[in-house]
């Protein structure tokens, strides 16, 4: 009896033990596509996320662990990672994911529990809609839509325009619409709306019409595999409109793809490069210290993107000076003015990111950025 009494103590000991370990850190889950259609962009992000746990590992006097989990480009997967995480690891915060349809499968998981999800480069609205525990650090499909059309109409002086969707992809359907609305909205007319499928990987009768319907510009709000035999598909039947791209398009990856049909292709980005004459200090920091991290290798928007996605929420847990995940989730609901590689970021009522959409475009091989633009919704 004696002895099992000895037993029983030592393990309510033990768990004392373990359980102050626990407390002694800050532990954040992190999901992100490493394989799969769309891991070229989750391996940036997570080396962003990585960058910014090298500068900043500690928060409230205690050191931050990362939970990385694959969640594989797809849906259920994005869903049962960001369970693991809860279930498993018991983390008090996520961050996730490149990619709409994945963040909001993993962001129904995380709302349910009532664990903060902080979004990287998930631009579709529904992402956050009614949810009191999602965020992002970038800004929404209606304000990198209308960026498009309004430096297609403002910037370029192009009245007829022409969309290329993919009907199976939320993200291609919501930024194709509201690319058309802010385009009508500013005076241009929409001369032919054409749509795909995911599968689809022969565009020329899409843009054998395109071309009948002499547009000044084709938007393809499309990710940059696919985007990329566009690309080529338009230049080999001799197009000769302006073709434009949302955030998806933004990867070195079209390039080698399209060849030197990629050139001239504009697309709208989030406001940061590497080249950019006027980066804020933080940005700067961050430049320099992935350019010593990958000396072959420069750093993009989805890096930068998961720098601020891992900054913004310890400064959260800074100011809500507890890890439990109410209360993180309430401090970012208060972000305001937060200085990031990305900008200036402010979280808005329906916890989105409001900032600037930048716009680049492929000139001689290269990404070339051009400054951004205040969008006309």
């Amino acid at each position: 009896m004696a002895r099992g009494f000895l037993i029983v103590m030592a393990l309510v000991v033990l768990g004392v033990g373990a359980s102050s370990a626990a407390a002694d850190t800050v532990r954040i889950g992190v999901h992100l596509p490493l394989s799969g259609q769309n891991a070229f962009g989750g391996q940036l992000e997570l080396e962003g996320v990585r960058l910014a746990h090298e500068e900043a590992g500690a928060v409230l006097g205690r050191k931050v662990e990362l939970f990385v989990v694959d969640n594989k480009s797809e849906e259920v997967a994005a869903a049962n990672a960001v369970k693991h995480l809860i279930d498993t690891e018991h983390v008090q915060a996520i961050i996730g994911t490149y990619g709409s349809s994945l963040a909001m499968a993993g962001g129904e998981v995380a709302e349910r529990a009532g664990v903060p999800q902080v979004g990287t480069s998930c631009t579709n609205p529904l992402v956050t809609q009614g949810k009191k525990h999602v965020f992002r650090v970038c800004f929404i499909d209606p304000f990198q839509g209308a960026g498009a059309a309004t430096y297609a109409i403002k910037k370029l002086g192009m009245k007829k325009a022409a969309v290329l969707v993919n009907v199976a992809n939320d993200y291609s359907m919501g930024l194709g619409n509201f690319f058309k609305r802010s385009f009508v909205n500013q005076g241009g007319e929409i001369v032919a709306d054409l749509t795909y499928q995911s599968s689809d990987q022969d565009f020329t009768a899409h843009l054998m019409y395109a071309i009948s319907k002499n547009p000044d510009v084709l938007f393809i709000p499309a990710y940059f595999t696919e985007g990329a035999v566009i690309l080529k598909q338009a230049k080999a039947l001799g197009a000769t409109f302006k073709i434009m791209g949302g955030d998806a398009m933004d990867n070195p990856e079209v390039i080698s793809i399209a060849g030197p049909a990629a050139e001239g292709f504009m697309h709208t980005t989030f406001p940061y490069d590497p080249s950019m004459a006027d980066m804020n200090p933080v940005a700067r920091k961050f430049t320099e210290d992935w350019r010593k991290k990958h000396p072959d290798q420069e750093p993009n928007v989805n890096a930068a993107l998961g720098f601020d996605a891992y900054m913004l929420l310890l400064d959260a847990i800074q100011r809500a000076g507890s890890v439990e995940p109410g209360k993180i989730s309430a401090a970012l609901a208060e972000t305001r003015g937060f200085l990031g590689v990305t900008g200036i970021t402010t979280i808005n009522e329906t916890h989105d990111a409001e900032k600037p959409v930048g716009i680049a475009v492929i000139q001689e091989g290269k990404r070339v950025y051009l400054g951004s633009i205040q969008p006309e919704l």
